[in-house]
C-alpha cells in the first residue's frame, strides 16, 4: 500500500512523495530544470535524513530534465549508494530518457526503466 505524503509545487514541478515499504516513491510532474531542481534536491535530502535510502524517482509526467534536474539524480544516486540504499528511475521519456542514453549515464543507476508510451 502507498499513502500519500505530501505535494509541493514550485515554479513548473510537483515533487509527490509516497511513503512505503520498503522504499519511497517520488513522482515527478512538470520541469526539472535550474529553477526547480533545488526543491527535489531539497526533498531528496530530507527522504535521506529520515533513513530513507532506497526511492523510485517515476519520472512518467516529467516534461523537461536539463543537466541541473540530472545532476540531483546523479548526486542523490551516489548518497544513497554509500549507505547500501538505491536510486531507480521509472517512467523515463522524452528528454531525460534521451540524455541518459547519449551519455551513458544510465548504468549510473540501480534502474531504469523506460516508459512505455
Amino acid at each position: 500500500m502507498v499513502t500519500a505524503v505530501y505535494v509541493q509545487v514550485v515554479a513548473d514541478l510537483n515533487v509527490e512523495v509516497a511513503r512505503a515499504e520498503p522504499g519511497t516513491l517520488v513522482r515527478l510532474v512538470g520541469d526539472l530544470d535550474k529553477l526547480t531542481a533545488p526543491l527535489l534536491k531539497e526533498r531528496l535530502l530530507k527522504l535521506f535524513a529520515d533513513g530513507r535510502v532506497e526511492v523510485v524517482i517515476d519520472a512518467t509526467r516529467l516534461e523537461f530534465c536539463d543537466s541541473s534536474g540530472l545532476w540531483v539524480l546523479v548526486e542523490h544516486q551516489r548518497r544513497v549508494a554509500a549507505h547500501a540504499g538505491w536510486l531507480r528511475l521509472v517512467g523515463v521519456h522524452g528528454v531525460l530518457q534521451r540524455v541518459l542514453d547519449v551519455t551513458g549515464l544510465k548504468a549510473a543507476f540501480d534502474g531504469v526503466v523506460v516508459a512505455e508510451l
